[in-house]
């Protein structure tokens, strides 16, 4: 596995867990609004895998959980093996994804790899390859029907980027059956970004109060949302 960094603690990442959040490289996706635009292109800190470890062994008394973020890690062949070598040191595993991999999510589940799963709804299907640069939703989809259908401890998120408007976010929480968790997070402007970008990234985004005005109908939709 290829690895772009580690944040050493983290109350948040991880409902309920102490835990640390390790960051993988590339992703096949490319969202304009994307916080880890270093990872995606390849450029900056590479981690090795031996330090992860040596980290890890340190913090088995101090921390409870680990995160797998990105960039994708569903991407790395090496995941299965990296999950199921953390799980025997003791550490709960959450990982985080854009869903684009349903197959992979659906086999670590499965293979008692994983305690806790997030996944990204980013947009709707028709806005996908405007905003993600691919015609992702029907694989994203797939992978929430799924970790819906099984029970699992998963939660779901979605950005409110700069051009989305409310009736949009309305739909979009319309379109999947009440979930465990939906997460909204509010857009702030990334550190990096594509030039070709920037008219994007200035559009105007739905900000809190928005949100709180029409916090009833959108929880009509997703009793579970959580902003």
């Amino acid at each position: 596995m290829i690895w772009g960094g580690i944040q050493k603690t983290s109350t948040l990442d991880f409902p309920g867990v102490l835990s640390c959040v390790l960051f993988t490289r590339g992703c096949d996706l490319d969202c304009f609004y994307c916080h880890n635009r270093l990872l995606i292109e390849g450029i900056g800190l590479v981690v090795d895998e031996k330090e992860i470890f040596e980290f890890l062994e340190k913090r088995k008394n101090l921390l409870d959980g680990v995160v797998v973020s990105g960039g994708e890690p569903t991407l790395h062949k090496g995941l299965p093996e990296f999950l199921h070598k953390v799980k025997e040191m003791g550490f709960k595993t959450k990982l985080d994804s854009n869903g684009q991999n349903p197959e992979i999510v659906k086999e670590l589940w499965q293979k008692n790899l994983l305690d806790y799963v997030a996944i990204d709804i980013k947009a709707l299907p028709q806005d996908y390859k405007k905003i993600c640069g691919v015609n992702g939703f029907e694989k994203t989809a797939k992978t929430v029907e799924f970790l819906n259908d099984i029970g699992a401890n998963y939660e779901v998120r979605t950005t409110l980027y700069p051009s989305m408007t409310i009736e949009e976010l309305e739909e979009l929480l319309a379109y999947f059956p009440a979930q465990k968790l939906w997460r909204l997070n509010y857009f702030k402007m990334p550190e990096q970004y594509k030039k070709d970008d920037f008219i994007l990234l200035e559009q105007p985004s739905i900000t809190q109060s928005v949100v709180n005005e029409n916090l009833p109908k959108l929880q009509k939709l997703q009793p579970n949302l959580y902003v």
